[in-house]
């Protein structure tokens, strides 16, 4: 496939130096680089799940309101944030209302307004809009103006943490009048726009070469007129993590790399050269297998891995379900993968303190023999070939995730455990740039799962798990209704469930918040939904003449690039 070259602001480049002459310390230190081994596909959040693209779009766009480096709740595009104190949320939690900055522009000079804001939620929940990140909007009611500088927004019942919609890099804000012909069916097909969205962010895309590099420059019209520092920037894609990590610590090449998931012992090695540092931020990653409750197999067609396939003919069994998740040892694979970056888990919701639960420690500790005796008990007998089966169906499984050492190896490891216990597994790596690309035409993503077993990791922003636990939702499985962007991967279905979400987003008090996000933790855990594996930290690559990077396991990891700077 031809590399497509947009040129997204011819003007871009001279305004950046019209505003470096007006503004002296703006725009002075040069050519910020930053190395995603994992290249960028779009730079519309909006139409893909991957990291590579919130982090990437998150430069230009930006949400109302974000987490700082501690997780707290910051205003960013507002002039505070709305409780009930200060009359922002409404006493019986039905309303938000945000009161915007004034004389925010976008890059392009034309007004933010709240108009923008209500455009964007029409955007995301758009009927064939394959959104996302649709989660983030779950129990919206309707947003309008107040004024132009006034947004109100109004829930279908009392949402007891109403900081969902428009808060984190996940749920930034788009221009209307870029996007307005884009909507619904028509939103992949906006090349332009999705590879260059105009935004308030401090820089400005220039040039997009997807599954390659982003070049940016300064935004002329950024609301701090001393910042960005860094008159452009070059975001590389491709390569693989120990590269990605040597660009950075060994040949100093690039300033930042995101995402080491590099063996411990090799970024030793590497840091020992002196040029750089690998800081690590934990937050709510977790590395996981991802078990599909829908049938896979090719010969199905169009109907593969969607409800009309029916049900996954082995894994739709409790008990392999679990006996997958009893033969793996977490503690090897942290201390081979991991070290200090990762922590053994058994939840998808690790942190913080206060929602993590201990229902499901057994995970914790590697059991063969109770794996094989509950398959044994489940009707699942070993053939001549050493392979269970049951009814006519094997259990063989495809298993698939990213090209990645760390999760090559991971792969090793775990096929060899679940040959213990009569299970063969065929391992499978898509090159990140298209696993995580979110393309509805790929059949290699990770949405569209055209395997029976997938491994990647994911967390969710801030502090709070409301939002995330939605993407288990029923109506959030990924389909061609919904351009096979839905966040509900295992396609995971459970009423019950989705009435546990429910009552999460009208509880108040923040023990029983804590106890409802346990039990629906607990529920994806025990009934199979995935396969939680490790805690993991966030680690990337920093140069040692690199200034302002404060380490955000939160939000996106470039999140205040506005105040990154060269080390005079």
């Amino acid at each position: 496939m031809k590399k497509l070259t947009v040129f997204l602001a011819s003007t871009a480049a001279a305004l950046a130096l019209a505003g470096t002459a007006a503004n002296a310390e703006r725009a002075t230190d040069g050519d910020l680089k930053i190395l995603f081994w994992q290249a960028v596909s779009t730079l519309n959040p909006y139409l893909s799940g991957g990291t590579k693209e919130i982090y990437s779009s998150s430069l230009t766009i930006e949400p109302l309101a974000r987490y700082d480096q501690t997780g707290t709740l910051t205003p960013w595009l507002v002039t505070e944030i709305p409780t009930v104190d200060n009359g922002g949320v409404a006493k019986d939690m039905t309303s938000i209302t945000w009161k915007l900055k004034p004389g925010v522009k976008w890059s392009d000079g034309t007004p933010f307004t709240a108009e923008d804001v209500i455009f964007t939620w029409q955007y995301c929940t758009a009927p064939d809009g394959g959104c996302a990140q649709k989660a983030q909007y779950e129990g919206v009611k309707s947003v309008e103006a107040l004024d132009p500088t006034t947004v109100k927004v109004t829930f279908t019942e009392p949402k007891y943490y109403p900081y969902s919609a428009f808060v984190g890099a996940q749920s930034p804000i788009i221009q209307k009048a870029q996007f307005k012909d884009c909507v619904g069916a028509k939103a992949p097909g906006c090349t332009s726009a999705n590879f260059g969205p105009i935004g308030t962010g401090p820089f400005v895309v220039k040039e997009f070469k997807p599954n390659d590099v982003v070049t940016y420059v300064a935004n002329p019209n950024y609301r701090d007129a001393a910042k960005p520092a860094f008159a452009s920037v070059t975001l590389k894609g491709g390569g693989d993590a120990p590269s990605a990590a040597r660009a950075v610590l060994e040949t100093g090449e690039f300033d930042y790399a995101w995402n080491m998931q590099v063996e411990p012992e090799v970024l030793a090695t590497m840091i020992a050269k002196g040029k750089g540092k690998i800081e690590t931020a934990f937050g709510t990653q977790v590395e996981r297998i991802n078990l599909n409750w829908f049938n896979p197999d090719p010969a199905l067609g169009d109907k593969r891995s969607t409800k009309e396939a029916g049900p996954h003919p082995a894994l739709k069994d409790p008990a392999v379900r679990k006996a997958l998740s009893m033969a793996i040892d977490r503690e090897v694979i942290d201390e081979v993968g991991y070290g200090e970056a990762g922590k053994p888990t058994c939840n998808i919701v690790p942190a913080p303190d206060i929602y993590i639960s201990t229902t499901n420690d057994w995970c914790l500790k590697q059991d063969i023999d109770g794996a094989n005796k509950l398959l044994d008990e489940a009707g699942w007998k070993k053939g001549s070939d050493g392979i269970r089966a049951k009814d006519g169906v094997k259990l063989s499984f495809l298993y698939q995730t990213s090209t990645n050492s760390v999760r090559q190896g991971t792969q090793a490891l775990v096929k060899d455990w679940w040959q213990q216990i009569g299970v063969a597994s065929e391992l499978r790596n898509v090159a990140a740039s298209v696993f995580f690309g979110g393309d509805p035409a790929s059949p290699d993503t990770f949405q569209k799962f055209y395997a029976d077993v997938e491994m990647y990791t994911n967390n969710f922003d801030g502090t709070d798990p409301e939002k995330y636990l939605a993407e288990w939702l029923c109506d959030k499985i990924p389909s061609p209704a919904n351009g096979w962007q839905g966040q509900n991967i295992p396609r995971y279905c459970n009423p019950d469930y989705d009435k546990i979400v429910a009552e999460l987003a009208k509880t108040g008090d923040l023990a029983k918040r804590a106890e409802l996000a346990k039990k629906a933790n607990d529920m994806l855990t025990a009934e199979g939904a995935h396969i939680p594996l490790i805690h993991r930290g966030q680690p990337s690559a920093i140069s040692n003449t690199l200034a302002g990077v404060n380490m955000n396991a939160w939000d996106s990891e470039l999140w205040n690039a506005a105040d990154w700077s060269r080390k005079k």
